[in-house]
């Protein structure tokens, strides 16, 4: 018999999904949890208890047999010997530092749902979020030049709001809200891909370059000025575009001249994104010092594609306490009301 377990199999398949997605782990390692949880979650316990009896948890679709395991043991009430192994492995402390910055932390300003390129449903982004202690989190799906993401049109744009006013709905008045949100690409020219009536439908618009990446620094510094001075933009995400490590291999960070585009920055009042996934580091650190000494704001943002990842921020709080950006200059301290006023098109 093994350390009692009372929190169910759902909470257990959720948690080793979670852990995986935290570390990084391949997608499919994560999608088996997650269509189990998904497959049992509307049993009863009766049926789950007489499946586990039986040997017939496997007959049902999207629970295979290590996954059977761990509901087995959550439904006999002992902790899944797969829990204990990953909270092991992957459990603790990301980085030594940023802890005290990670707890002033009140949201996340840049995720992404199964809607575009994310691995998740909104929902389960949102429950994860409030699990981990936000008040709010800003769904910011791609925009639709991005087609290998799957970027949203106007129209599904419009279609996801709709889901986002649902989900609020379903989670009630608990302290949380799910803000409507988009990483819209910034084109050549430095305008924006999407409409001027669909950015103003939103709460938070995150503005980043992912085509073009090495187009000369002139241009590319135009491209980012004219952006940044967009009445709609309030987060400029990562701002090189690099790539430090990693499955995707890695990628030099363009070049434009920073003290230009954080000035303008600073004018418009966008905060310059610190990009928490550690394949990213982005900006480089001579850029975020640069930027703290123009005068910019910050947000410390996760660019979450999966459930877990919300819990990357601490790797960006790390780099911004090592910094020494104070805590008021990182917009996602900020309360939701001060927040959204601040967001609102200039």
């Amino acid at each position: 018999m093994g350390e009692a377990y009372d929190d169910g199999p759902v909470a257990a398949l959720r948690r080793l999904a979670f852990l995986l997605e935290r570390a990084r782990e391949d997608t499919y390692k994560v999608k088996a949890y997650r269509a189990a949880a998904a497959a049992i979650l509307p049993l009863g316990d009766e049926e789950l208890v007489r499946r586990v009896a039986a040997g017939t948890l496997t007959d049902l679709p999207g629970v295979g047999a290590s996954t059977a395991r761990v509901v087995a043991e959550a439904v006999r009430g002992e902790r899944p010997r797969r829990l204990d192994e990953l909270e092991q492995r992957y459990g603790g402390p990301q980085v030594a530092g940023g802890h005290e910055l990670r707890a002033a932390l009140r949201g996340d300003l840049h995720s992404h749902s199964d809607w575009s390129d994310g691995g998740s449903p909104i929902e389960e982004m949102a429950m994860t979020a409030i699990e981990l202690g936000h008040d709010y989190l800003v769904l910011t799906d791609h925009s639709p030049r991005l087609k290998v993401a799957r970027g949203l049109s106007a129209e599904r744009l419009a279609r996801q709001l709709d889901v986002v006013d649902a989900v609020n709905d379903h989670l009630g008045d608990g302290g949380f809200r799910l803000l409507k949100g988009i990483e819209v690409d910034i084109l050549d020219d430095g305008s924006l891909d999407q409409t001027d009536a669909m950015l103003e439908r939103l709460d938070v618009r995150v503005a980043s370059v992912h085509s073009k990446l090495a187009m000369d620094a002139p241009a590319m510094t135009r491209r980012m000025v004219a952006a940044v001075g967009d009445p709609f933009v309030n987060v400029l995400g990562h701002c090189t575009g690099r790539l430090v490590r990693g499955s995707r291999g890695t990628r030099p960070p363009s070049a434009f001249d920073a003290r230009a585009v954080f000035e303008a920055c600073v004018e418009h009042d966008v905060a310059v994104e610190i990009n928490a996934r550690p394949e990213r580091r982005d900006p480089p650190t001579a850029l975020l010092q640069l930027a703290r000494d123009v005068g910019c704001l910050f947000s410390i943002d996760s660019d979450a594609h999966a459930p877990g990842q919300l819990d990357l921020q601490v790797h960006g709080c790390e780099r911004a306490e090592e910094a020494g950006i104070e805590p008021d200059r990182i917009v996602n301290t900020w309360s939701l009301e001060r927040l959204t006023s601040w967001a609102r098109p200039r």
